[in-house]
């Protein structure tokens, strides 16, 4: 918008506020302030904003979290800088528009008429002719008029030359191209302005000015002390709303580095039905919530339906579908027993809440925490692409070509998404305060070859992901019969009968050595497999037990065939000691099948990994009363309507500038030995390639000169 970057000049003693002004009103001050601005918005792009601080202490490690956090990383766009910033920026622009403003309107009125003949000699654009049979004046009139019939705006000048009266027609057109200057740097302004407005500047001043401070610690909102509640009547705000299904709340949650500032609202939000439709990949594709709006102050309840994208107003505040969260969903959950010991028991129990187990149910002080309940869960049961195409008869050329073009999003490997049902997240909290979080799913989960298996979660921390114990099925469609064969193997009288079982199906009962020698195999194999505490205090058991003997006994050449007949072994041990806890159970023994191979097989893996699962039980989720919450984001933005008009005024502003040219038009018709000549000029904002042509129809139209001999446009 400047014909230089020198800022406004000011009469005045203080040199510095000389310098000051100057440099708040200089170009080359607004453009750094953008370019800062700039990078600062890439960083809160990539930097996620408004995250609890144990996030970044374990992203970027204890010394650079801290950094960040200083340095208001976190929460760039309200950080104090960056409104310090945008506030030099709405400074320097406005003494921009206000150095220039009365410049370029007063150029929009003059017409430059004035200008002296010999100056139409400098421009790039000029042509002289004679013009016979016509006086100056009607030459003017004539050329004034073809003008003003092209879109120009014209003025005329009469004026006295020592050969007769003279005539100077003086025209522009593209004047909007100055107020697009004028209407880009304004919106920048507006833009600033609805920022500012709309920012977290005034809840500062606040909690400067105001006293109000952050509120940190938890419990009811009834509790909280005025000091961190801001009143209903704050002009601008935006924050957090959750309301669960068949309640309602009025006050909102407005995060802060330090802790949170409670909104009280005009109304209150009742929230009568949530709505969530899901895509084949389990990824919500809509969510509406169907609320009631109480007004405080007069009692009316107004009915509304929102919906992503489709937010409801009312009394100035804006209310956001924002996402959803459980609400307080209902579970029942069954202790399944991984330990010795520990009884099988039911619990119940609410999401978001906890539960304290006492030492006889969990064989130690525990506080069981529900944190999540999940009804669909969509897994990837197809190709996972890494398959061999060696074999020459399983190669399709044009399919391999196909799956390898088109969309970005395409890939090799073919997707089979299964909903596998519910699931429940819960973590185990010790008396140290150590927790780990565990997700076990409801329904048994399909493996293919492997049969279905129930899994079982588990992971020390949020960074990690969960490891999964697969529990076979059993004929009923349960965990059961694993949870049976779980407590037969740590009950040493029926490892003992399961032993002589096996040996007596084994060996033919004259061969007394060898039922001996086989006798003493199977108790050794079962009993390292049952596992026990070693001299250094630690649990070993289930394979690498086993694993652990042979190094220690066998000959590194004769391990290999030793490990086959050892595990041939303990799963003909293992398969009678699960018929004698179904015989225990009062059940009927399993019949000799692919089903039941299928399970033994996954028992004898699910029974060692269960030896070092890292806690004395498992919570199967029975059943549950799923309680729904929608998360609105209600805001209260005044600056709306500036931003709104700031980016109409930019859009405006820069089509102005550049698809509108400013360009001024001159000729002076004076007599010259009884014949009128012409003298005529063009001048443009802006160089074009088809201005050379331009001019020259112009001044064949206006005063007759002969067409260019070369191309228009062939001339520098």
């Amino acid at each position: 918008m400047t014909d230089s970057t020198h800022g406004l000049r000011i009469q005045s003693r203080s040199q510095a506020l000389r310098a000051a002004v100057e440099l708040l009103s200089s170009m080359r001050f607004a453009i750094a302030l953008l370019t800062v601005i700039c990078i600062a918005s890439v960083i809160g792009t990539v930097f996620k904003q408004q995250e609890p601080v144990n996030n970044y202490v374990n992203q970027f490690g204890p010394f650079w979290a801290e950094l960040f956090l200083a340095l208001k990383l976190n929460a760039v766009y309200s950080a104090w800088w960056f409104l310090l910033i945008l506030a030099f920026l709405v400074v320097s622009t406005s003494l921009c528009i206000a150095r220039h403003t009365p410049k370029y309107l007063a150029d929009l009125r003059n017409y430059k008429e004035n200008i002296r003949v010999q100056n139409l000699q400098a421009f790039h654009h000029k042509a002289q002719a004679d013009l016979e049979g016509e006086t100056a004046e009607v030459a003017a009139r004539r050329i004034g008029g073809m003008l003003v019939g092209g879109g120009w705006k014209v003025r005329l000048q009469q004026r006295q030359t020592p050969q007769g009266e003279g005539w100077m027609v003086a025209a522009k057109t593209g004047g909007a191209h100055k107020i697009g200057y004028i209407a880009a740097h304004s919106a920048i302004v507006l833009i600033c302005l609805g920022g500012l407005l709309d920012g977290d500047l005034i809840v500062r001043a606040q909690m400067w000015l105001g006293g109000k401070t952050p509120y940190a610690g938890g419990g009811l909102i009834s509790e909280v002390k005025p000091e961190h509640i801001l009143s209903e009547r704050n002009p601008t705000f935006r924050g957090n709303l959750l309301v669960a299904e068949g309640t309602q709340s009025s006050t909102a949650i407005l995060a802060q580095s330090d802790g949170v500032l409670l909104q009280e609202l005009p109304f209150a939000v009742e929230l009568k039905k949530f709505i969530v439709e899901h895509y084949s990949t389990g990824m919500p594709k809509l969510f509406a919530s169907e609320v009631v709006i109480h007004d405080k102050a007069t009692g009316e309840q107004v009915p509304a339906r929102i919906e992503v994208n489709h937010p409801f107003g009312y009394k100035g505040i804006e209310i956001y579908q924002s996402s959803f969260d459980d609400g307080g969903s209902l579970v029942k959950l069954r202790a399944v027993p991984m330990a010795a010991g520990v009884q099988p028991f039911d619990v119940q129990g609410t999401i978001g809440g906890q539960t304290r187990l006492t030492s006889d149910e969990a064989g130690q002080a525990l506080t069981l925490e529900f944190t999540a309940l999940r009804t669909i869960n969509v897994e990837n049961f197809g190709d996972d692409g890494t398959s061999s195409g060696a074999d020459a008869r399983k190669v399709d050329l044009r399919s391999s070509i196909d799956a390898r073009l088109g969309a970005g999003n395409k890939t090799v490997s073919k997707k089979e998404l299964r909903n596998v049902g519910p699931s429940i997240s819960y973590k185990l909290r010790d008396a140290a305060g150590q927790a780990r979080e565990f997700h076990n799913y409801m329904l048994p989960v399909d493996m293919g070859d492997g049969g279905s298996v129930f899994l079982l979660g588990v992971r020390e921390t949020p960074a990690e992901p969960f490891r999964y114990l697969r529990v076979p099925v059993d004929d009923q469609g349960s965990m059961q019969g694993f949870v049976q064969l779980r407590a037969a193997l740590n009950d040493p009288a029926l490892r003992e009968r399961a032993v002589r079982n096996y040996v007596g199906r084994a060996v033919d009962g004259t061969r007394k050595e060898l039922a001996e020698q086989l006798t003493l195999s199977a108790q050794r194999a079962l009993a390292l497999y049952a596992g026990g505490r070693g001299e250094d205090g630690k649990w070993r058991g289930g394979f690498p037990a086993i694993s652990d003997f042979m190094e220690a006994n066998v000959p590194e050449g004769e391990r290999e065939r030793a490990g086959e007949v050892l595990v041939r072994i303990l799963n003909g041990v293992l398969y009678e000691l699960a018929q004698l806890a179904r015989e225990r159970a009062g059940l009927a023994p399993m019949e000799p099948g692919a089903q039941t191979q299928t399970f033994m097989t996954q028992a004898v893996f699910a029974l060692s990994d269960a030896q070092i699962y890292p806690a004395p039980m498992a919570f199967e989720l029975q059943d549950f009363k799923q309680v729904q919450a929608s998360v609105f984001q209600v805001a209260r933005a005044p600056g709306k309507n500036v931003v709104y008009l700031g980016c109409a005024l930019l859009i405006l502003g820069v089509f102005a500038m550049l698809y509108v040219r400013d360009r001024r038009i001159w000729v002076w018709l004076a007599p010259q030995g009884g014949r009128t000549h012409a003298t005529m000029a063009l001048s443009s904002n802006r160089k074009t390639f088809d201005g050379n042509r331009e001019f020259a129809q112009l001044s064949q139209k206006l005063i007759g000169t002969p067409p260019p001999s070369s191309p228009p446009g062939a001339s520098a």
